[in-house]
């Protein structure tokens, strides 16, 4: 269920402005926000998951340059190692960071991002509908599951003190499977306008949901149309158009171009409205079979562009950083080796990033399996030594205060295995 912020409530957070974000303060992050992290309250504290629609390449995000396999599969798309021309910045000795993604470097120096390198979902799924849905729902290999793991999350949050039942809230108007669910939601229109049409309003597409969902005749036939609809959209954004992209598989997704500024609105938000606690944004365009690029080119474009979006977020949220945890997930990895087509293809393990206050950040967290041929998932792939419920997990319990009940709720089908040397310490608390 979805809920729309209009006139004076709009006007009075502030979520209404198209402005730029280029009054935030600019260089390295202050780290003495940070100190103060441990002690936000349960109450107080907000997430916001980032998900990044279509398999980003982690291999190319978080290098581990010190694997020599990783040099010998990728020798056309590997990103050099520190210190060499056009190297990745430093992370550690062994793994280093995109250099488009350079943004996000003072956030990491600042000790408020971390990375978990081999993360991901256990199911053995290639199938970004699947996989995608895997993730959302917090329940890998079930299908059937009926709400997403953020509408669950929201749902135990109950009421603010106010009354108010509203604390999620997603970028854009097509509401996603992770948000999908009984407990109410907000959606945050695009300020560069969504289309428009009869459904694309959230109060008017709620309304001819309450008048044809309980039709036995003309339910099934609307909820048809309304997917046929959204995938039409979707097939036709600028996303789609990508190299490698398939529109379909990044539904409500925002657009690279305008990131930053949107993010930077989502920021505000939950700043400024106290029981808001958590959102929801998602940015298409990882599916690059084709032409990936590694230092330059296609894939290194759109990390730039993703770098800004999640700088500006952060920003946007000043001192509210100290009790916010951003989770950055995508539904698998990439294929260790390049394919023909200078590409990557679908793949198993993949990185996670957390940004925020309570972050134990300057560190890759979790345990390496290694890209030797005895190492890796179906002989093809980076085996996943980190469930990324284990993630979530943690920020539900030590972040957000869930209690045991609570956190059943949310992941109702455990938060998967734990693997020797793949749970780490993410969170402070």
């Amino acid at each position: 269920m979805s809920a729309s912020f209009k006139g004076a409530r709009r006007e009075a957070l502030g979520i209404m402005s198209a402005a730029a974000v280029g009054g935030l303060a600019a260089g390295r992050p202050s780290r003495a926000r940070a100190a103060v992290a441990s002690s936000a309250s349960g109450a107080r504290s907000k997430l916001v998951v980032v998900m990044l629609r279509g398999a980003v390449d982690g291999l190319s995000v978080v290098v581990p340059h010190a694997d020599p396999e990783y040099r010998r599969h990728r020798a056309e798309i590997l990103i050099p190692a520190p210190g060499a021309t056009d190297g990745a910045l430093p992370l550690d000795d062994f793994f280093g960071l995109h250099p488009a993604l350079a943004a996000m470097m003072p956030w990491w120096q600042d000790g408020r991002l971390a990375f978990v390198q081999a993360s991901g979902s256990h199911d053995s799924s290639r199938s970004h509908f699947d996989a995608q849905d895997h993730m959302e729902t917090g329940t890998p290999g079930r299908r059937s599951t009926p709400e997403g793991w953020m509408n669950r999350l929201v749902g135990v949050m109950g009421a603010d003190a106010a009354g108010n039942p509203v604390r999620g809230v997603n970028l854009g108007t097509a509401m996603p499977r992770i948000l999908t669910g009984a407990a109410q939601v907000a959606a945050l229109p695009l300020s560069s306008s969504e289309r428009a049409s009869p459904t694309s309003s959230a109060a008017q597409a709620r309304a001819l949901e309450q008048l044809f969902a309980n039709d036995a005749v003309t339910g099934p036939s609307w909820a048809a149309l309304r997917q046929t609809r959204q995938a039409m959209l979707d097939a036709n954004t600028p996303e789609s158009t990508s190299k490698g992209m398939d529109g379909g598989i990044a539904p409500g997704a925002v657009p690279l171009a305008g990131l930053a500024q949107e993010a930077a609105r989502l920021g505000r938000l939950l700043r400024r409205e106290p029981s808001m606690r958590a959102g929801f944004l998602s940015v298409g365009g990882w599916d690059t079979h084709n032409a990936q690029g590694g230092v330059r080119g296609e894939l290194a474009n759109r990390l730039r562009g993703l770098a800004n979006g999640l700088d500006a977020l952060a920003r946007s949220l000043d001192d509210q950083l100290d009790d916010t945890v951003i989770v950055v997930m995508s539904e698998f990895g990439r294929t260790v080796r390049q394919n023909g087509t200078r590409g990557t293809d679908h793949g198993h393990g993949n990185v996670m990033w957390l940004l925020g206050g309570p972050v134990m950040g300057g560190r890759v967290a979790g345990r390496w399996p290694g890209l030797d041929s005895a190492a890796l998932y179906e002989g093809r792939d980076l085996a996943v030594t980190t469930d990324f419920r284990q993630v979530i997990a943690q920020v539900l319990e030590r972040h957000l205060k869930l209690d045991d009940r609570a956190l059943a709720t949310v992941m109702p089908d455990g938060v998967g295995p734990s693997e020797p040397g793949g749970r780490a310490d993410l969170i402070r608390g």
